[in-house]
């Protein structure tokens, strides 16, 4: 009862601060406002995302609250009627955002999809832009599939039986799994993913119109046979998958697991998608092969983004897909957007076919092997209750928190004092197997990783 009390007071006390200020105009922050009502940071998080929804306040992920722009009320305007015409929402889009958004620079990253811009080859892909901006033929018309060249590039990473022709070029992953979900998925159908797994394509999947049903992972990668039991109950015929460091928890489909996942998904019928966003990041031991290069009959759909590995301004990406798939694939990705920008195009194979590619990924391997280790010790040091999954590539790190530490309060209760993780109920498509945490090593430096520790620490304590 206490609890509801606080709440209402902490949502009138944000009402009447929003009505009162401009547009733009900073809001008490989360610790301001637990002070001031002595509420948790559960139920001051929540009175923010109800004031939210009136539209009286904006929140910015990293950054904090800020009176929302009143234009339309201070003209006259009733845009209320919006919410019956937008209908329902749809989930995950706020998540992706936030998971996306930029932070002011004095917040300690220890939650982030790119790369530190330290770790970034951004003079070689400037240098690679140039040159390609300098060819009058990249400023023209570009085939839908995408440059033959590049298209290549990515089926030879691919391996197997994946030529340039089967090759479609996306603006980034994103774009990649939304053709995929909506050119190979029919609106009301199912899609199995690992559980957990990506946020953003448990997304783009409910966008398509998509049952999303969850199989268990583990640190080998999805377990065969609740996959198994996952086809018989749905009648699935798409599977996504991250075969190499899972996002969020590492896991690594093992030797043992692939030939069976193979053999389960040709015996559906179905396609397995094949998310190998962390390529390049294999930190400890030798990456494994694709599973697409081990698929004989097309099963596997490839996906493969350059944006993780290099920056996010490189928003190119390849679909692999032979066969009518990949005819269906290269028109649904046609009604979305004609083609990538020819200069974009161009200044991306000009950078992985020279050798600063190499070397780019060799420094990088180095620089993210130090920063997980620097992360693992400070978590060993400072917060030794939590347990820290196994990984040897990617950029996360997957912790369980202890008994009766609530991943939402602890992720509320850390931007308090500027420090951005990440909950770990978004990745689960259904129920969460517990509560978790997921920190990234790849965003931020080594000492930063370890004042951000320090300070989830304290607040634990």
């Amino acid at each position: 009862m206490n609890e509801d009390n606080a709440a209402v007071r902490v949502i009138e006390d944000l009402r009447a601060t929003a009505r009162s200020g401009r547009a733009g105009d900073r809001m008490p922050s989360v610790r301001e406002l637990m002070a001031r009502h002595r509420a948790s940071p559960a139920t001051v998080q929540q009175a923010i995302q109800r004031v939210a929804a009136e539209g009286l306040v904006e929140v910015r992920p990293g950054r904090g609250s800020f009176v929302a722009a009143r234009a339309g009320r201070a003209s006259g305007q009733d845009l209320s009627w919006q919410s019956v015409a937008l209908g329902e929402g749809r989930p995950g889009e706020e998540l992706v955002a936030n998971l996306l958004a930029v932070p002011k620079p004095e917040v300690i990253q220890l939650s982030s999809g790119y790369l530190d811009p330290d770790l970034q080859p951004t003079e070689a892909l400037g240098a690679a832009l140039t040159r390609a901006a300098r060819r009058p033929a990249s400023w023209g018309r570009v085939p839908v599939e995408g440059s033959e060249e590049l298209r290549a590039w990515f089926a030879r990473e691919a391996g197997g039986e994946l030529r340039a022709g089967d090759m479609t070029v996306c603006a980034g992953a994103q774009e990649a799994l939304a053709t995929v979900f909506r050119g190979l998925g029919e609106r009301g159908g199912t899609v199995l993913v690992e559980s957990p797994t990506y946020l953003g394509a448990i997304a783009a999947a409910r966008d398509a119109g998509l049952k999303v049903v969850p199989v268990p992972a583990d640190e080998d990668g999805v377990r065969p046979e609740l996959l198994q039991a996952a086809f018989t109950h749905t009648g699935a015929k798409l599977f996504y998958c991250q075969p190499l460091h899972a996002n969020p928890h590492g896991g690594v489909l093992s030797d043992d697991r692939r030939p069976e996942v193979l053999r389960i998904v040709a015996a559906a019928g179905a396609f397995l998608v094949e998310d190998d966003w962390a390529r390049g990041f294999t930190l400890d031991g030798t990456a494994p092969p694709t599973m697409a290069s081990q698929d004989t009959d097309g099963h596997v759909v490839y996906v493969r983004s350059l944006t993780k590995v290099a920056a996010p301004g490189l928003r190119v990406a390849a679909i692999g897909a032979r066969g009518p798939a990949g005819r269906r694939l290269r028109t649904t990705r046609s009604r979305q957007d004609l083609y990538v920008a020819g200069p974009l195009q161009e200044a991306a194979i000009d950078f992985v076919t020279s050798p600063v590619w190499r070397r780019h990924l060799r420094t990088l391997q180095q620089a993210l092997r130090s920063r997980r280790d620097a992360l693992r010790t400070a978590l060993a040091t400072h917060l030794p209750e939590f347990t820290v999954a196994p990984s040897s590539g990617g950029l996360h790190l997957w912790v369980t928190l202890p008994d009766g530490l609530d991943d939402v309060e602890l992720t509320t209760a850390a931007a308090a004092r500027d420090v951005v993780v990440f909950p770990g109920r978004p990745w689960f498509a259904a129920e969460p197997s517990g509560n978790f945490l997921r920190l990234t090593y790849g965003g931020a430096p080594e000492h930063a990783l370890v004042e951000g520790v320090r300070r989830l620490s304290d607040i634990t304590r």
